[in-house]
C-alpha cells in the first residue's frame, strides 16, 4: 500500500505556498488534537496552536505554560492531522536571542512547519523587548528556521496595541525590522481597523496575518483581503466559543434544570466521526 501521508517537507512546501496564493486564507486555531481533527475534517488548509486555548485545557493563564508543554501540545496537534502546523510560541520560552532560536529547533523537530515569535516579554516588569533585542531574536529564530533543512515558516509578531502601547507608527516599525531580520510573516494583533490593517500592509513586503478575536476588531475576509492581508489566525477564538457554549449549557442546566441544549449539540455519531480508532 502506498503511503499518502505527507512528509514534513512537503507540508512545509504547502505552507508556503498558502502565503504565495493570490487568495487570502483562514489559518485556524486547534486547542486539541480533537479540535484538529475537527477543523481538518471540515476542510481548513492549514492549523495554528493557540497558546491561549491550550493554556486553558490545563486550567491555566495565557502564558502560563512552558515550552516542554508547548511542544508536546504542538506534537499532538501535529499527530492528529496531515495538514501544515504552525504554533503561537510566546516569546520563544526565553530573553536571549539564542532561547528563541532553540525553540524554533525544537518546534521543528517536533513536526511543525512553522511558528510565531513575539516581542513581549511576558514579564510586566521588564515588558517589550527595546528594538535591538527584538531584532536580535527575530534574526536568530530566522538562522534556526533556515537550518531545519526544509521551508520552516517563522512568523515575526509585533504584540503593541495588545499590551498597552497602540502606537502604529512605531507597530510598523518593528515590523518592518522584523521582516529584515529575516521574518516570513508579519504579525500585530489588536489593530484598530481596517484603515489601519491596510497601512500596515502596505508597508511591508512580506505577507501579514491578521488575528480575528476581538470583538469590535475581527473583520470579514473580504475586508482583510482588500485591505492586503494574506493570513487570517483564529487565536483563541474557536477555545472562547467552546468555553462559551460549555458554560451557557451548565448555567441552563444548574439555574433552569432544563438540557434544551441537547437538542441543538451535535450528536455523538457525527462527532466521532470526525476522530480516529
Amino acid at each position: 500500500m502506498t503511503n499518502t501521508t505527507p512528509s514534513q517537507s512537503e507540508k512545509a512546501d504547502r505552507f508556503r505556498a498558502l502565503h504565495a496564493n493570490s487568495d487570502s486564507f483562514i489559518i485556524a486555531n486547534a486547542f486539541d488534537a480533537g479540535t484538529a481533527r475537527i477543523l481538518t475534517g471540515m476542510g481548513f488548509e492549514a492549523l495554528a496552536t493557540s497558546s491561549g486555548g491550550f493554556a486553558g485545557t490545563l486550567g491555566r493563564r495565557d502564558g502560563g505554560v512552558t515550552r516542554e508543554e508547548a511542544l508536546t501540545h504542538a506534537r499532538a496537534v501535529v499527530e492528529a492531522t496531515d495538514l501544515p502546523v504552525s504554533a503561537d510560541l510566546e516569546n520563544g520560552f526565553g530573553h536571549e536571542p539564542s532561547a528563541a532560536a532553540k525553540t524554533v529547533q525544537l518546534a521543528a523537530e517536533a513536526g511543525l512547519v512553522g511558528c510565531s515569535i513575539e516581542d513581549f516579554s511576558g514579564d510586566p516588569d521588564l515588558g517589550f523587548y527595546d528594538l535591538d533585542s527584538a531584532v536580535a531574536r527575530i534574526a536568530a529564530s530566522a538562522d534556526a528556521a533556515r537550518a531545519v533543512g526544509f521551508a520552516f515558516t517563522l512568523t515575526g509578531r509585533s504584540e503593541n496595541f495588545i499590551r498597552g502601547n497602540p502606537d502604529l507608527d512605531d507597530t510598523i516599525a518593528r515590523l518592518k525590522a522584523y521582516e529584515a531580520a529575516g521574518a516570513d510573516v508579519l504579525m500585530a494583533p489588536g489593530l484598530p481597523d481596517v484603515a489601519a490593517v491596510k497601512t500596515v500592509c502596505d508597508a511591508l513586503s512580506k505577507p501579514f496575518n491578521f488575528m480575528v478575536g476581538i470583538p469590535g476588531k475581527s473583520f470579514t475576509v473580504a475586508e482583510l483581503a482588500g485591505a492586503g492581508v494574506k493570513r487570517i489566525s483564529l487565536a483563541t477564538s474557536l477555545y472562547r466559543a467552546a468555553m462559551s457554549g460549555v458554560v451557557a449549557a451548565a448555567t441552563e442546566a444548574k439555574e433552569n434544570g432544563t438540557f434544551s441544549f441537547v437538542d441543538t449539540s451535535m450528536p455523538t455519531p457525527e462527532l466521532a466521526g470526525y476522530m480516529r480508532g
